[in-house]
Protein backbone atom coordinates (compact mmCIF):
# COMPACT_ATOMS: atom_id res chain seq x y z
CA UNK A 1 0.00 0.00 0.00
CA UNK A 2 3.14 2.50 0.85
CA UNK A 3 4.55 1.92 -2.53
CA UNK A 4 0.79 2.68 -4.34
CA UNK A 5 0.42 5.77 -2.80
CA UNK A 6 4.35 6.71 -3.87
CA UNK A 7 2.72 5.87 -7.49
CA UNK A 8 3.32 8.92 -10.64
CA UNK A 9 -0.45 9.86 -11.86
CA UNK A 10 0.59 8.18 -15.37
CA UNK A 11 1.24 4.98 -13.18
CA UNK A 12 -1.79 5.44 -11.27
CA UNK A 13 -3.64 5.49 -14.48
CA UNK A 14 -1.95 2.89 -16.25
CA UNK A 15 -2.37 0.70 -13.51
CA UNK A 16 -6.40 1.14 -13.03
CA UNK A 17 -6.59 0.68 -16.84
CA UNK A 18 -5.10 -2.44 -16.51
CA UNK A 19 -6.87 -3.82 -13.50
CA UNK A 20 -10.21 -2.84 -15.75
CA UNK A 21 -8.59 -4.79 -18.91
CA UNK A 22 -7.80 -7.70 -17.12
CA UNK A 23 -11.20 -7.88 -15.38
CA UNK A 24 -13.35 -6.77 -18.60
CA UNK A 25 -11.27 -8.42 -20.90
CA UNK A 26 -11.62 -12.20 -19.79
CA UNK A 27 -15.25 -11.92 -18.91
CA UNK A 28 -16.35 -10.29 -22.25
CA UNK A 29 -14.43 -13.34 -23.77
CA UNK A 30 -15.99 -16.10 -21.49
CA UNK A 31 -19.21 -14.49 -22.67
CA UNK A 32 -18.54 -14.61 -25.69
CA UNK A 33 -18.06 -17.75 -26.10
CA UNK A 34 -20.50 -18.96 -24.03
CA UNK A 35 -22.61 -17.05 -26.45
CA UNK A 36 -20.99 -18.95 -29.84
CA UNK A 37 -21.17 -22.25 -27.83
CA UNK A 38 -24.77 -21.96 -27.53
CA UNK A 39 -25.96 -20.86 -30.83
CA UNK A 40 -23.70 -22.99 -32.65
CA UNK A 41 -24.73 -25.81 -30.63
CA UNK A 42 -28.55 -25.22 -31.42
CA UNK A 43 -27.63 -24.36 -35.04
CA UNK A 44 -25.89 -27.87 -34.61
CA UNK A 45 -28.97 -29.73 -33.38
CA UNK A 46 -31.62 -28.29 -35.82
CA UNK A 47 -29.29 -29.61 -38.63
CA UNK A 48 -29.32 -33.31 -36.93
CA UNK A 49 -33.55 -32.83 -36.24
CA UNK A 50 -33.38 -31.66 -40.16
CA UNK A 51 -32.09 -35.16 -41.04
CA UNK A 52 -34.09 -36.45 -37.94
CA UNK A 53 -37.22 -35.60 -39.58
CA UNK A 54 -36.03 -36.51 -43.09
CA UNK A 55 -35.70 -40.37 -41.46
CA UNK A 56 -39.31 -40.33 -39.88
CA UNK A 57 -40.26 -39.07 -43.32
CA UNK A 58 -39.01 -41.92 -45.48
CA UNK A 59 -39.91 -44.59 -42.77
CA UNK A 60 -42.52 -47.10 -43.77
CA UNK A 61 -43.32 -50.34 -42.99
CA UNK A 62 -43.44 -53.29 -45.85
CA UNK A 63 -46.53 -55.73 -44.98
CA UNK A 64 -44.81 -58.09 -48.06
CA UNK A 65 -41.80 -58.29 -46.11
CA UNK A 66 -42.58 -57.78 -42.91
CA UNK A 67 -39.64 -55.46 -42.10
CA UNK A 68 -38.99 -51.33 -41.67
CA UNK A 69 -37.77 -49.75 -44.60
CA UNK A 70 -36.06 -46.41 -45.53
CA UNK A 71 -37.76 -44.74 -48.96
CA UNK A 72 -35.40 -41.58 -48.70
CA UNK A 73 -32.30 -41.28 -49.16
CA UNK A 74 -30.74 -38.65 -46.48
CA UNK A 75 -28.32 -37.43 -49.47
CA UNK A 76 -25.22 -36.94 -47.35
CA UNK A 77 -22.66 -40.21 -48.33
CA UNK A 78 -21.33 -39.85 -44.87
CA UNK A 79 -24.01 -42.00 -43.92
CA UNK A 80 -22.65 -44.46 -46.43
CA UNK A 81 -19.36 -44.63 -45.21
CA UNK A 82 -18.57 -47.15 -42.62
CA UNK A 83 -17.87 -46.16 -39.28
CA UNK A 84 -17.71 -42.28 -40.25
CA UNK A 85 -19.36 -41.02 -37.26
CA UNK A 86 -22.39 -40.04 -39.25
CA UNK A 87 -25.63 -42.40 -38.34
CA UNK A 88 -29.30 -42.59 -38.37
CA UNK A 89 -31.24 -45.47 -36.62
CA UNK A 90 -34.55 -47.19 -35.92
CA UNK A 91 -35.97 -49.67 -33.53
CA UNK A 92 -38.42 -51.43 -31.71
CA UNK A 93 -35.95 -51.79 -29.08
CA UNK A 94 -36.69 -55.49 -29.62
CA UNK A 95 -35.20 -56.97 -33.20
CA UNK A 96 -36.93 -54.80 -35.76
CA UNK A 97 -33.92 -52.23 -36.06
CA UNK A 98 -32.91 -49.99 -39.64
CA UNK A 99 -30.10 -48.56 -39.59
CA UNK A 100 -27.84 -46.54 -41.93
CA UNK A 101 -24.69 -48.25 -43.55
CA UNK A 102 -22.53 -46.16 -41.66
CA UNK A 103 -23.15 -48.13 -38.24
CA UNK A 104 -22.80 -51.14 -39.57
CA UNK A 105 -22.73 -53.76 -36.96
CA UNK A 106 -23.11 -51.71 -33.97
CA UNK A 107 -26.07 -50.12 -32.50
CA UNK A 108 -27.14 -46.71 -30.84
CA UNK A 109 -28.77 -47.08 -27.11
CA UNK A 110 -32.17 -46.81 -27.32
CA UNK A 111 -34.49 -45.11 -24.51
CA UNK A 112 -38.33 -44.18 -24.27
CA UNK A 113 -39.08 -40.53 -24.78
CA UNK A 114 -41.91 -39.28 -25.80
CA UNK A 115 -40.22 -35.66 -26.22
CA UNK A 116 -36.79 -35.22 -28.41
CA UNK A 117 -34.11 -35.57 -26.57
CA UNK A 118 -30.33 -33.38 -27.68
CA UNK A 119 -27.39 -35.61 -25.99
CA UNK A 120 -24.08 -35.92 -25.87
CA UNK A 121 -22.40 -39.48 -26.16
CA UNK A 122 -19.52 -42.06 -27.19
CA UNK A 123 -20.02 -43.83 -29.67
CA UNK A 124 -18.60 -46.79 -31.73
CA UNK A 125 -14.66 -46.89 -31.49
CA UNK A 126 -15.27 -44.31 -28.93
CA UNK A 127 -15.79 -41.48 -31.12
CA UNK A 128 -17.80 -38.42 -29.15
CA UNK A 129 -21.17 -37.63 -30.80
CA UNK A 130 -24.30 -35.65 -30.56
CA UNK A 131 -27.04 -37.37 -30.85
CA UNK A 132 -31.15 -36.27 -31.39
CA UNK A 133 -33.71 -38.64 -30.95
CA UNK A 134 -37.25 -39.01 -30.44
CA UNK A 135 -40.18 -41.98 -30.42
CA UNK A 136 -42.97 -42.10 -33.06
CA UNK A 137 -45.58 -44.63 -33.97
CA UNK A 138 -46.15 -46.00 -37.48
CA UNK A 139 -49.24 -47.73 -38.52
CA UNK A 140 -49.55 -50.67 -38.29
CA UNK A 141 -47.13 -51.72 -35.85
CA UNK A 142 -48.45 -50.89 -31.92
CA UNK A 143 -44.45 -50.73 -30.44
CA UNK A 144 -43.44 -47.13 -31.13
CA UNK A 145 -40.43 -46.95 -33.03
CA UNK A 146 -37.33 -45.12 -31.56
CA UNK A 147 -35.19 -42.87 -33.96
CA UNK A 148 -31.68 -41.96 -33.51
CA UNK A 149 -29.73 -39.70 -35.56
CA UNK A 150 -25.98 -39.21 -34.66
CA UNK A 151 -23.00 -36.42 -36.07
CA UNK A 152 -19.57 -36.66 -34.89
CA UNK A 153 -19.10 -33.43 -32.47
CA UNK A 154 -15.33 -32.96 -33.78
CA UNK A 155 -16.49 -30.41 -36.52
CA UNK A 156 -18.70 -28.50 -33.72
CA UNK A 157 -15.73 -28.19 -31.40
CA UNK A 158 -13.12 -27.13 -33.97
CA UNK A 159 -15.38 -24.66 -35.03
CA UNK A 160 -15.51 -23.75 -31.30
CA UNK A 161 -12.13 -23.71 -30.29
CA UNK A 162 -11.20 -21.30 -33.61
CA UNK A 163 -14.12 -19.09 -32.32
CA UNK A 164 -12.95 -18.97 -29.47
CA UNK A 165 -8.74 -18.64 -30.64
CA UNK A 166 -10.18 -15.52 -32.20
CA UNK A 167 -11.93 -13.92 -29.34
CA UNK A 168 -8.71 -14.40 -27.11
CA UNK A 169 -6.71 -12.94 -29.84
CA UNK A 170 -9.06 -10.43 -30.82
CA UNK A 171 -9.82 -9.26 -26.78
CA UNK A 172 -5.89 -9.07 -26.53
CA UNK A 173 -5.01 -6.89 -29.32
CA UNK A 174 -7.93 -4.91 -28.13
CA UNK A 175 -6.11 -4.45 -24.52
CA UNK A 176 -2.81 -3.93 -26.20
CA UNK A 177 -4.35 -1.11 -28.26
CA UNK A 178 -6.50 0.22 -25.08
CA UNK A 179 -3.17 0.25 -23.42
CA UNK A 180 -1.01 2.13 -26.31
CA UNK A 181 -3.80 4.50 -26.58
CA UNK A 182 -3.63 5.06 -23.09
CA UNK A 183 0.13 5.48 -22.17
CA UNK A 184 -0.01 8.01 -25.29
CA UNK A 185 -3.22 9.93 -24.20
CA UNK A 186 -1.39 10.03 -20.49
CA UNK A 187 1.59 10.99 -22.37
CA UNK A 188 0.50 13.61 -23.87
CA UNK A 189 -2.42 14.56 -21.23
CA UNK A 190 0.08 14.85 -18.02
CA UNK A 191 3.22 16.82 -20.22
CA UNK A 192 1.88 19.64 -19.17
CA UNK A 193 2.35 18.37 -15.34
CA UNK A 194 6.04 17.39 -16.51
CA UNK A 195 6.29 20.64 -17.76
CA UNK A 196 5.18 22.25 -14.27
CA UNK A 197 7.57 19.45 -12.39
CA UNK A 198 10.91 20.42 -14.17
CA UNK A 199 9.66 24.22 -13.97
CA UNK A 200 9.54 23.63 -10.16
CA UNK A 201 13.06 21.74 -10.06
CA UNK A 202 14.35 24.52 -11.45
CA UNK A 203 13.59 26.96 -9.47
CA UNK A 204 14.50 24.76 -6.38
CA UNK A 205 17.74 24.43 -7.75
CA UNK A 206 17.97 28.16 -8.22
CA UNK A 207 18.28 28.47 -12.00
CA UNK A 208 14.97 30.25 -12.45
CA UNK A 209 12.82 32.25 -10.21
CA UNK A 210 9.22 31.82 -11.81
CA UNK A 211 7.51 28.95 -12.84
CA UNK A 212 6.26 29.34 -16.62
CA UNK A 213 2.52 29.94 -16.83
CA UNK A 214 2.37 29.38 -20.82
CA UNK A 215 -0.02 25.75 -19.93
CA UNK A 216 -3.49 24.51 -20.03
CA UNK A 217 -6.09 26.79 -18.31
CA UNK A 218 -6.17 24.45 -15.00
CA UNK A 219 -2.04 24.90 -14.45
CA UNK A 220 -1.84 27.94 -15.67
CA UNK A 221 -3.96 29.20 -12.64
CA UNK A 222 -1.75 27.08 -10.08
CA UNK A 223 1.50 28.47 -11.97
CA UNK A 224 0.19 31.81 -11.52
CA UNK A 225 -0.46 31.32 -8.06
CA UNK A 226 2.61 29.63 -7.31
CA UNK A 227 4.49 32.31 -8.62
CA UNK A 228 2.55 34.85 -6.45
CA UNK A 229 3.71 32.85 -3.34
CA UNK A 230 7.06 33.17 -4.27
CA UNK A 231 6.82 36.34 -5.31
CA UNK A 232 5.88 37.25 -2.04
CA UNK A 233 8.14 35.42 0.21
CA UNK A 234 11.13 37.13 -1.97
CA UNK A 235 9.55 40.44 -0.29
CA UNK A 236 9.19 39.09 3.12
CA UNK A 237 12.38 37.79 3.16
CA UNK A 238 13.97 40.54 1.98
CA UNK A 239 11.98 42.80 4.21
CA UNK A 240 13.34 40.32 7.21
CA UNK A 241 16.72 40.87 5.95
CA UNK A 242 16.49 44.72 5.39
CA UNK A 243 14.56 44.64 9.05
CA UNK A 244 17.67 42.66 11.10
CA UNK A 245 20.06 44.79 9.97
CA UNK A 246 18.43 48.01 10.67
CA UNK A 247 17.48 46.16 14.27
CA UNK A 248 21.03 45.71 14.26
CA UNK A 249 22.31 49.34 13.74
CA UNK A 250 19.72 50.28 15.78
CA UNK A 251 21.53 48.35 19.11
CA UNK A 252 24.80 49.24 18.10
CA UNK A 253 24.53 52.61 19.44
CA UNK A 254 22.26 52.21 22.60
CA UNK A 255 24.82 49.18 23.80
CA UNK A 256 28.20 51.54 22.82
CA UNK A 257 26.52 54.22 24.95
CA UNK A 258 25.53 51.97 27.99
CA UNK A 259 28.82 50.37 28.00
CA UNK A 260 30.56 54.26 28.14
CA UNK A 261 28.27 54.97 30.80
CA UNK A 262 29.55 51.89 32.73
CA UNK A 263 32.86 53.15 32.97
CA UNK A 264 32.02 55.82 34.85
CA UNK A 265 30.68 53.38 37.89
CA UNK A 266 32.92 52.05 40.82
CA UNK A 267 33.66 48.50 41.03
CA UNK A 268 32.52 46.10 41.46
CA UNK A 269 28.87 47.22 39.79
CA UNK A 270 31.20 47.88 36.93
CA UNK A 271 32.37 44.91 35.78
CA UNK A 272 28.97 43.22 36.12
CA UNK A 273 27.17 45.96 33.88
CA UNK A 274 30.04 45.88 31.35
CA UNK A 275 29.33 41.74 31.58
CA UNK A 276 25.92 42.22 31.19
CA UNK A 277 26.18 44.22 28.21
CA UNK A 278 28.58 42.11 26.82
CA UNK A 279 26.56 39.36 27.10
CA UNK A 280 23.49 41.17 25.61
CA UNK A 281 25.62 42.26 22.82
CA UNK A 282 26.46 38.85 21.78
CA UNK A 283 22.90 37.21 21.93
CA UNK A 284 21.69 40.22 19.62
CA UNK A 285 24.50 39.63 17.01
CA UNK A 286 24.14 35.93 17.17
CA UNK A 287 20.07 35.76 16.68
CA UNK A 288 20.54 38.31 13.93
CA UNK A 289 23.24 36.86 12.17
CA UNK A 290 20.85 34.10 12.51
CA UNK A 291 17.98 35.47 11.47
CA UNK A 292 19.45 37.09 8.43
CA UNK A 293 21.17 33.50 7.20
CA UNK A 294 17.52 31.98 7.56
CA UNK A 295 16.15 34.33 4.41
CA UNK A 296 15.63 32.65 1.28
CA UNK A 297 17.56 29.06 2.10
CA UNK A 298 14.40 27.32 -0.31
CA UNK A 299 15.12 29.82 -3.24
CA UNK A 300 18.78 30.74 -3.16
CA UNK A 301 20.51 30.64 -6.56
CA UNK A 302 23.14 28.01 -7.35
CA UNK A 303 26.23 30.45 -7.26
CA UNK A 304 30.50 29.54 -7.56
CA UNK A 305 32.20 28.96 -4.79
CA UNK A 306 35.19 30.21 -5.96
CA UNK A 307 33.92 33.60 -7.23
CA UNK A 308 31.63 34.21 -4.38
CA UNK A 309 34.62 33.10 -2.05
CA UNK A 310 37.44 35.27 -4.01
CA UNK A 311 37.11 39.07 -1.79
CA UNK A 312 36.94 37.17 1.59
CA UNK A 313 40.31 34.76 0.89
CA UNK A 314 42.16 37.81 -0.58
CA UNK A 315 41.13 40.03 3.00
CA UNK A 316 41.82 36.81 5.02
CA UNK A 317 45.49 36.45 3.09
CA UNK A 318 46.74 39.54 4.29
CA UNK A 319 45.53 39.21 7.48
CA UNK A 320 46.99 35.46 7.49
CA UNK A 321 50.66 37.22 6.10
CA UNK A 322 50.90 39.75 9.03
CA UNK A 323 50.09 36.87 11.44
CA UNK A 324 52.72 34.81 10.06
CA UNK A 325 50.21 32.11 8.49
CA UNK A 326 50.38 31.00 5.63
CA UNK A 327 46.80 30.84 4.18
CA UNK A 328 45.99 27.71 0.59
CA UNK A 329 43.65 27.18 -0.42
CA UNK A 330 42.18 24.62 -3.62
CA UNK A 331 38.46 25.39 -4.63
CA UNK A 332 37.74 24.03 -8.42
CA UNK A 333 35.81 27.01 -10.82
CA UNK A 334 33.17 24.63 -11.27
CA UNK A 335 32.47 23.87 -7.76
CA UNK A 336 28.84 25.13 -6.91
CA UNK A 337 26.64 25.46 -3.87
CA UNK A 338 22.98 26.14 -3.43
CA UNK A 339 23.92 29.36 -1.18
CA UNK A 340 22.85 33.05 -0.84
CA UNK A 341 26.36 34.32 -1.91
CA UNK A 342 26.45 36.31 1.69
CA UNK A 343 25.27 33.61 3.64
CA UNK A 344 28.57 31.32 2.32
CA UNK A 345 30.88 34.62 2.67
CA UNK A 346 29.88 34.34 6.63
CA UNK A 347 30.36 30.84 6.59
CA UNK A 348 33.92 30.20 5.39
CA UNK A 349 34.98 33.40 6.53
CA UNK A 350 34.24 32.43 10.11
CA UNK A 351 35.58 28.92 9.55
CA UNK A 352 38.90 30.44 8.29
CA UNK A 353 39.12 33.62 11.03
CA UNK A 354 39.13 30.48 13.62
CA UNK A 355 41.17 28.23 11.75
CA UNK A 356 44.01 31.66 11.73
CA UNK A 357 43.49 32.40 15.34
CA UNK A 358 44.90 29.03 16.25
CA UNK A 359 47.15 28.50 13.86
CA UNK A 360 50.54 28.23 14.18
CA UNK A 361 51.80 28.67 10.44
CA UNK A 362 49.76 26.95 8.21
CA UNK A 363 45.39 26.93 7.66
CA UNK A 364 44.52 25.13 4.30
CA UNK A 365 40.84 25.12 2.40
CA UNK A 366 39.67 22.43 0.52
CA UNK A 367 36.20 22.05 -1.67
CA UNK A 368 35.28 18.69 -3.30
CA UNK A 369 31.77 18.62 -5.25
CA UNK A 370 29.95 15.10 -4.82
CA UNK A 371 26.38 14.27 -6.98
CA UNK A 372 24.43 15.57 -3.93
CA UNK A 373 26.05 18.18 -2.58
CA UNK A 374 29.67 19.79 -2.04
CA UNK A 375 32.11 19.23 1.20
CA UNK A 376 34.31 22.24 2.37
CA UNK A 377 37.00 21.46 4.70
CA UNK A 378 39.01 24.26 6.87
CA UNK A 379 42.07 22.92 8.17
CA UNK A 380 45.01 23.79 10.72
CA UNK A 381 47.71 23.24 12.61
CA UNK A 382 46.79 24.87 15.67
CA UNK A 383 46.90 22.61 18.90
CA UNK A 384 43.19 21.49 17.96
CA UNK A 385 40.45 19.04 19.75
CA UNK A 386 40.81 15.58 21.30
CA UNK A 387 38.07 13.06 20.48
CA UNK A 388 36.12 14.26 23.95
CA UNK A 389 36.45 17.74 22.45
CA UNK A 390 35.35 17.25 19.79
CA UNK A 391 32.01 15.42 20.29
CA UNK A 392 31.35 17.59 23.16
CA UNK A 393 31.32 20.40 20.51
CA UNK A 394 29.45 18.25 18.13
CA UNK A 395 27.08 16.95 20.70
CA UNK A 396 22.92 17.74 20.37
CA UNK A 397 22.75 21.19 21.98
CA UNK A 398 26.36 21.87 22.33
CA UNK A 399 27.85 25.54 21.35
CA UNK A 400 31.25 25.48 19.61
CA UNK A 401 32.20 28.89 21.22
CA UNK A 402 31.94 27.07 24.23
CA UNK A 403 34.52 24.21 23.33
CA UNK A 404 37.13 26.54 22.52
CA UNK A 405 37.63 29.91 24.38
CA UNK A 406 38.26 32.67 22.64
CA UNK A 407 36.85 31.04 19.21
CA UNK A 408 33.47 33.49 19.37
CA UNK A 409 30.24 33.92 17.77
CA UNK A 410 32.44 32.76 14.80
CA UNK A 411 31.47 28.94 15.27
CA UNK A 412 27.69 29.18 16.22
CA UNK A 413 26.85 31.22 13.44
CA UNK A 414 28.56 28.59 10.87
CA UNK A 415 26.77 25.74 12.75
CA UNK A 416 23.45 27.78 12.24
CA UNK A 417 24.09 28.24 8.78
CA UNK A 418 24.89 25.18 8.29
CA UNK A 419 21.45 23.42 9.47
CA UNK A 420 19.59 26.44 8.27
CA UNK A 421 20.89 24.62 4.99
CA UNK A 422 20.69 21.14 5.58
CA UNK A 423 24.05 20.38 5.80
CA UNK A 424 26.74 18.48 8.19
CA UNK A 425 29.11 19.81 10.18
CA UNK A 426 32.06 17.42 11.14
CA UNK A 427 35.14 18.25 13.35
CA UNK A 428 38.31 15.57 13.03
CA UNK A 429 41.92 15.87 13.15
CA UNK A 430 43.66 17.89 10.48
CA UNK A 431 46.70 15.92 8.65
CA UNK A 432 48.02 19.18 9.29
CA UNK A 433 48.12 18.43 13.05
CA UNK A 434 45.45 20.51 14.00
CA UNK A 435 41.54 21.02 13.44
CA UNK A 436 39.56 20.04 10.69
CA UNK A 437 36.22 21.26 10.52
CA UNK A 438 34.02 19.98 7.31
CA UNK A 439 30.99 21.26 6.44
CA UNK A 440 28.98 19.07 3.86
CA UNK A 441 25.89 21.32 2.09
CA UNK A 442 23.08 19.21 -0.25
CA UNK A 443 22.86 20.46 -3.83
CA UNK A 444 18.97 20.70 -2.60
CA UNK A 445 18.45 22.10 0.78
CA UNK A 446 14.78 21.30 1.26
CA UNK A 447 14.94 17.69 -0.20
CA UNK A 448 15.92 15.01 2.40
CA UNK A 449 19.58 14.06 0.90
CA UNK A 450 22.11 11.59 3.22
CA UNK A 451 25.26 12.47 3.98
CA UNK A 452 27.86 10.72 0.89
CA UNK A 453 30.59 10.60 3.55
CA UNK A 454 31.14 8.81 6.94
CA UNK A 455 32.06 11.30 9.39
CA UNK A 456 35.80 10.81 10.23
CA UNK A 457 36.57 10.61 6.34
CA UNK A 458 38.69 13.04 4.85
CA UNK A 459 37.90 14.52 1.17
Amino acid sequence: MNRLRHLSLASRLMLATLLVLVVALPLAGLGLAQHFRTTATDSFDRQLEALLNVVIAGLAWDDAQQQLVQERDLGDPHFEQVFSGWYWQVSDGAERVLSSRSLWDQRLPVRETADVIRDNFVGPRDTPLRVIERDIHLAPLDTPLHISVAAPRQSLELELERFTRLVALSLASLGLLVLITLALQVRWGLAPLRRLQADLAHVENGDAERLDTRLPAELARLAGAMNAVLARDRRLMEHARHAAGNLAHSLKTPVSVLTTLADGIEEPRRTRIRDELSRIDTAVRHHLARATAAGDVGLAPRVAVAEVLAPILDGLKRLATRRGVKLDHDLANELRVRMAPQDLQELVGNLLDNALRWAKGQVRLLGHEESEGIWLCVEDDGPGMDEAQRQAATGRGARLDEQRSGSGLGLAIVSDLVALHGGQLALDTSPLGGLSVRVWLPARPLAETPVPYPAGEHI
